[in-house]
């Protein structure tokens, strides 16, 4: 698969998440996951139970049980989850387009430097011809962004610079 092929797939499934969430179906929802689920698996490989558990997609936040949903409930659980999946395929384009990293369909294997927590090296050029087509994000996602980004810098124990990964609380023992 080639850079511009997996944007445009990205940016399609993107688009179906938009268009789940305007108008819900059950059916299609099956199909468009299992599509991005193929698409990012074949981008940068499978993810496992922990990843999806923080992505929290496919999780919805009130699972009804014992019971068929009602046609609101379906409607409710299908935004709900078409909502965590195109934000998850979001943040696949924006990697891909204009980061410029490198994924697995295009490399044949893990990137330089990915799961060793550092960015790989990018070529300036291309990372310069990438930034026009990058997708703005949606100005309320980036107040928030911005909201969360000053809360962290604010925190206490917060070191600039510093990355860590999240812990969720079943996790540790």
């Amino acid at each position: 698969m080639t850079r511009d092929e997996l944007i445009l797939r990205t940016r399609q499934l993107v688009a179906e998440g938009e268009r789940l969430d305007a108008a819900p179906s059950l059916g299609a929802l099956q199909t468009w996951l299992q599509l991005s689920d193929d698409l990012l698996a074949t981008a940068w490989g499978t993810m496992d139970r922990y990843h999806l558990a923080w992505l929290m997609v496919g999780k919805p936040k009130a699972t009804v049980r014992g019971r068929a949903m009602t046609d609101a409930e379906t409607d409710a659980y299908v935004r709900d989850v078409a909502s965590a999946k195109t934000a998850a395929l979001r943040m696949s384009l924006d990697a891909v387009d204009r980061q410029a990293m490198p994924f697995l369909g295009e490399t044949g294997g893990v990137g330089a430097g990915q799961g060793m927590g550092e960015v790989p090296e990018a070529d300036p050029a291309q990372l310069a011809a990438a930034a026009p087509r990058s997708i703005p994000l949606d100005p309320e996602m980036q107040r928030r962004l911005d909201d969360i980004r000053r809360a962290a810098a604010d925190h206490a124990g917060h070191v600039p610079g510093e990355r860590r990964a999240p812990r969720p609380e079943r996790l540790q023992r």
